[in-house]
């Protein structure tokens, strides 16, 4: 090869069009949309290859980091800060819980106030804290913002932090009308104008909350959770801005405090199109492009972590800080692993701001800007979900807005749809959590270690409708469902046995029992497998000998119009009988009474709660 001829130059171009042809070839007949492009939950579809052609259309290609619509970010560097909420039942507690966690890295703390804090309090509970340094964010009781801004304002002034002091007051009037269904008890724009009067010296003071968050546990979807998300926004631009604020002033003081949810790709693409998508907002209430900066808080979702397997949301929100931490988010809290049935502990805390100490500091995600930005996956990722969480947010302030449809329950009612849905796909192991509805660990026992009150199952009670009320948010976690029926199971001193009778073809039996075995180990039963059996009699005589309440007969659908009919007259109704798969010969195995038939198209919930009626009497 001569010295400056380029490699690629001695291959011709290949079109998109070539590569699906020999994708077709490949395929052999297999039509190419429905066995490879995937059809989201997002209201999109991703296509299984993309290449440079596809990001012509896409606008914001070619904008850099801190350049508006701030696809790519609003900042020239991507150091996020790393948040913990601090627990404590008093002010020294407090303070020595925020000292412990700033000493172990953590550069921004979240606090809850009660509604009788005072200006000594808060002396006590930031004590030795730098607010120049250390991020402060402070929730407090419904209707107490105002008040606890001006005890904070007067602390920050006192301090002389006015000026360099980062933080927010969340401030969610909203909140009411997305968990019990029921409105802002004041004047909403009168206490908005005032809270904005009293944190108006401190300049890095946020005060109106866009809680998306909320939406993300109660099961929305991406594009959802993102337009919703914006036209909560566009609804606090336009209250403060007929209130008197101008754009900039209004646009300043709103902090986004959004979801994660476990959806790598997506979650990263979520962000991007969440910045470019807020800046046009902005700039159309006809704020300068420095004004159009979102700042945005992510947090790990609730809805996807698990009682049962509980470090397994240790995997969860690792790969979800990574998306919002490559996406280029302000801060992040990691929630701890444990946080759905305990207190967390000094060991679950700790983990949990290593997770992100681990990226930053090992990982070195901070030093590189947009590492995702130019990838065609993920651009088209980006453009695919603004498009439609646009569409959304369109929709919605046609609608009349966020708050309208909020006092409707309109919001509530599509997201609570959404919530239903997934909880279904769990059902149907269509959308998996490992530990529950796939792969469990068949030992494990969770009653003892569930510490909270609340519902049964450890997950919290969803907010009951009253009187006058509209529809309130379900935040039943994904997994609450499994969970239930796996503490029946527990709660009833019983343990059923589930027996494989593994005979026939090797390949197929021992997949089907794998398959069986990871079916009823969702509902906590006692798996016994086996290698395999020369005989039909040899396995039902195995079964009774270990006291087995359920056989599962295990081969190849060829075998089982065989062997189905030997095992269930050999079984005589010692056992419920069970056969793995769903063979040809279904119909005529039901009319010799065979009923119960698992494989990949049931609903494996459905079927479990069933079994459990019967075995747990």
């Amino acid at each position: 090869m001569a010295k400056n001829e380029k490699l690629f130059d001695m291959f011709s171009p290949t079109s998109t069009e070539d590569w699906v042809a020999k994708i077709n070839v490949d395929l052999k007949g297999a039509d190419f949309n429905k066995k490879l492009v995937w059809r989201t939950n997002e209201g999109f579809e991703v296509q299984p290859f993309y290449r440079r052609d596809d990001l012509k259309e896409i606008p914001h290609m070619g904008t850099l980091p801190g350049q508006f619509p701030y696809v790519r970010g609003t900042r020239d560097n991507n150091d996020w800060l790393i948040r913990q909420q601090i627990q404590g039942n008093t002010p020294e507690e407090l303070n020595k819980e925020a000292l412990h966690v700033i000493d172990r890295g953590v550069d921004s703390i979240g606090v809850h106030l009660s509604k009788d804090v005072t200006y000594s309090d808060m002396e006590t509970i930031f004590n030795d804290i730098d607010l120049k340094k250390v991020e402060v964010n402070i929730s407090c009781c419904m209707g107490k913002a105002v008040e606890v801004a001006k005890l904070f304002v007067e602390y920050l002034t006192a301090r002389g932090a006015v000026e360099d002091f980062r933080g927010s007051i969340d401030f969610n009037p909203f909140k009411r009308l997305l968990k019990h269904g029921l409105p802002f008890p004041k004047d909403l724009k009168a206490e908005a104008i005032a809270l904005y009067d009293v944190v108006k010296p401190v300049k890095n003071l946020r005060c109106f909350a866009v809680d998306s968050f909320m939406l993300n546990n109660a099961g929305a979807y991406i594009t959802q959770e993102l337009g919703y998300a914006l036209s909560w926004g566009a609804e606090w631009m336009t209250l403060l801005t007929e209130a008197g604020l101008t754009p900039c002033e209004a646009s300043s003081r709103i902090k986004f405090n959004m979801g994660i949810s476990s959806n790598y790709f997506m979650e990263l693409a979520k962000f991007r199109a969440a910045r470019m998508l807020w800046a046009e907002i902005v700039k159309a209430y006809g704020a300068e492009d420095e004004c159009c900066k979102m700042m945005v808080h992510a947090v790990t979702s609730q809805f996807n972590q698990t009682i049962y397997d509980a470090h397994v949301n240790l995997l969860r929100s690792q790969t979800e800080t990574m998306s919002a931490a490559l996406a280029g988010v302000d801060s992040i809290e990691t929630l701890p692993f444990d946080l759905q049935y305990k207190k967390p502990d000094e060991f679950s805390e700790r983990i949990a701001r290593n997770q992100q100490l681990l990226l930053r500091e090992e990982s070195h995600l901070n030093k590189v800007v947009d590492p995702a930005g130019g990838s065609y996956y993920i651009e088209h990722l980006t453009a695919s979900i603004a498009k439609v969480a646009w569409e959304l947010f369109c929709k919605t302030e046609e609608e009349g807005g966020f708050l309208s449809l909020l006092e409707k329950g309109e919001i509530q009612k599509k997201v609570n749809e959404s919530g239903v849905k997934r909880h279904i796909d769990v059902a149907r192991r269509k959308e998996i959590l490992l530990g529950t509805n796939q792969y469990p660990n068949f030992n494990e026992k969770a009653l003892d270690k569930i510490e909270k009150d609340g519902c049964a199952c450890g997950c919290g009670c969803s907010a009951e409708v009253t009187d006058g009320a509209v529809e309130a948010l379900n935040f039943d976690r994904a997994a609450s469902q499994f969970e239930q029926l796996r503490l029946d199971t527990e709660r009833s001193g019983k343990r059923p046995k589930v027996f494989m009778l593994t005979i026939g073809n090797l390949a197929m039996r021992l997949a089907r029992a794998q398959f069986s075995a990871n079916f009823f180990g969702c509902a906590g039963y006692e798996i016994i497998d086996n290698i395999g059996f020369n005989s039909v009699k040899e396995g039902v005589d195995a079964a009774l000998e270990k006291g087995a309440d359920v056989v599962v007969l295990c081969s190849s659908d060829d075998e089982y119009a065989t062997y189905a009919p030997e095992a269930f007259k050999e079984l005589a109704g010692r056992a419920m009988f069970v056969i793995a798969g769903a063979p040809a010969c279904m119909d005529e195995l039901k009319a010799q009474g065979i009923e119960e038939f698992i494989h990949v198209r049931v609903n494996v919930l459905d079927t479990l709660v069933k079994f459990n009626a019967k075995l747990l009497k």
